[in-house]
């Protein structure tokens, strides 16, 4: 957390209350937060650029400047959070940017996992990074392709970003779960029409819970109005173990696969 559906519902937040700002300043209480200059540079850097428009790749956050790119990647618990004027500093936030029109943006981090870049081109950090998803040229055959190259685990190989931008745990379990395909299937071995499956699962659920502004486990998400994601009310399996599988009426399983837990219906995806 926070994935793609979380990072685009904030996006959507930021765009629409942040392009034509200007940041006045900012205050860095946490220095390795900035993964590319001292704080100090950081800030003098920043200081005076706008904000042309607010976009996302994969999971990272990328505010378009006046003079390059501002990229957040939230990692766990990361949090922006856009505040009114002289809003009091929270415990875990370690950076605060100010804006022209008093406005502040609050990155809020309670395990300290995410990192903040500012560069010249916002491709110098994500240019590595697969298709995404969700993109109007990401087609089902070109995603066929990339599967029937790989002999891997399905869900390790759809965790990784440079496979495919912005699945995480959550959403990789319910793509699976609503393809019927199991995590630890080898992915040069699925059919055409297993692979379909799999590339309309990912749109529904990773669309759906856009449309639910995210999911929020433990007050971990919030969007950058500081609310809660609606989507958890929506998983079938992720954080369901023991519960009945809404299709079929099995117990929910956990089990880890490449590491990471991981919810399943054993009747629904066999092995």
């Amino acid at each position: 957390m926070p994935e793609l559906p979380e990072v685009e519902t904030i996006a959507t937040d930021l765009r629409r209350e942040l392009v034509g700002a200007t940041f006045t300043g900012v205050e860095i209480h946490w220095p390795a937060i900035v993964a590319t200059h001292s704080a100090d540079e950081f800030s003098r850097n920043l200081c005076g650029q706008s904000v042309l428009d607010v976009g996302r790749r994969g999971k990272f956050l990328i505010l378009h400047l006046s003079g390059g790119a501002l990229l957040f990647h939230l990692r766990m618990t990361g949090q922006l959070l856009l505040w009114p004027s002289h809003h009091p500093r929270g415990v875990h936030d370690h950076a605060i940017f100010h804006l022209a029109d008093g406005r502040e943006l609050h990155y809020c981090d309670q395990r300290k996992f995410g990192r903040i870049y500012l560069v010249c081109d916002a491709n110098e950090i994500v240019q590595e990074l697969g298709p995404e998803p969700l993109a109007k040229d990401f087609s089902p055959e070109q995603f066929a392709a990339m599967l029937s190259l790989r002999r891997g685990a399905l869900k390790p190989l759809l965790l990784n970003q440079r496979f495919l931008a912005g699945l995480g745990n959550i959403y990789t379990d319910e793509a699976l779960f609503v393809a019927r395909l199991h995590p630890r299937r080898r992915a040069n071995t699925l059919s055409p029409d297993e692979m379909c499956r799999l590339y309309d699962a990912i749109h529904l659920v990773l669309q759906s819970a856009i449309a639910g502004r995210g999911t929020t486990f433990d007050g971990s998400y919030r969007d950058a109005y500081g609310q809660a994601g609606h989507y958890q009310a929506e998983l079938r399996v992720f954080g369901r173990e023991e519960a009945n599988c809404p299709r079929c009426g099995a117990k929910i399983q956990r089990l880890t696969v490449a590491g990471r837990g991981t919810r399943i219906c054993p009747q629904c995806q066999p092995e």
